[in-house]
């Protein structure tokens, strides 16, 4: 068990994908072994071989995700309460799937006269919006706040933070407002949510 899994988490940070040699390199055991693990994770939709016979993820994988994202979201609501009555504003807890960013888990402020309605499930380019930059971020191993305006939806603003240390993960915490957002403020409210998520997580 402990080698397939190794080998899954070696695919997956192959994105050109694998072949049996380098597989076999990487986890210091014979091709052979490499098939056989190859074999039994194939049949149960984990990996694939490509046209050029390279392991890539296989559906699978994308299925147990999908079944994890409620246990994700429901580790993430106290933080995100929390953070949505503090800031006075909506706050999400965004995944990446796919290459974009996904809402995961949205709550919404239950004082404010307004608010921006942000639905579950709403997707963007990581490039665009609080929540993706904070994700790239993340990614560079940066883990303070990041603002925008306007960038997802005319007249609105974020600040979001990267959620940092769990493996497997890649997730930013964030608010969105339809008025300015104090970003030092509000900056260390999404931070602390973040840590919180990732303590919560991991």
């Amino acid at each position: 068990m402990d080698r397939g899994l190794r080998l899954l988490h070696l695919v997956a940070e192959a994105p050109g994908g694998l072949t049996v040699t380098e597989a076999a390199n990487r986890l210091g055991i014979g091709r052979a072994a490499v098939y056989r693990l190859v074999g039994a994770l194939s049949g149960h939709g984990m990996l694939r071989r490509d046209g050029a016979g390279r392991l890539r993820l296989g559906a699978g994988v994308l299925h147990l995700a999908r079944r994890a994202q409620p246990l994700l979201a429901e580790g993430a609501l106290p933080a995100l309460r929390r953070l949505a009555e503090q800031a006075g504003a909506t706050a999400h807890l965004t995944v990446v799937e796919g290459g974009e960013g996904v809402a995961l888990a949205v709550v919404e402020p239950s004082w404010t006269s307004y608010h921006v309605a942000y639905r579950t499930g709403s997707r963007h380019p990581l490039e665009r919006g609080a929540a993706g930059r904070a994700i790239l971020a993340g990614r560079a191993g940066a883990a303070g706040p990041v603002s925008t305006s306007g960038e997802l939806q005319s007249g609105a603003y974020g600040v979001a933070a990267p959620v940092l240390g769990v493996p497997g993960l890649e997730a930013s915490v964030g608010v969105v407002s339809l008025a300015p957002l104090d970003v030092e403020v509000v900056g260390a409210q999404v931070t602390t949510a973040a840590t919180t998520i990732a303590t919560a997580l991991g």
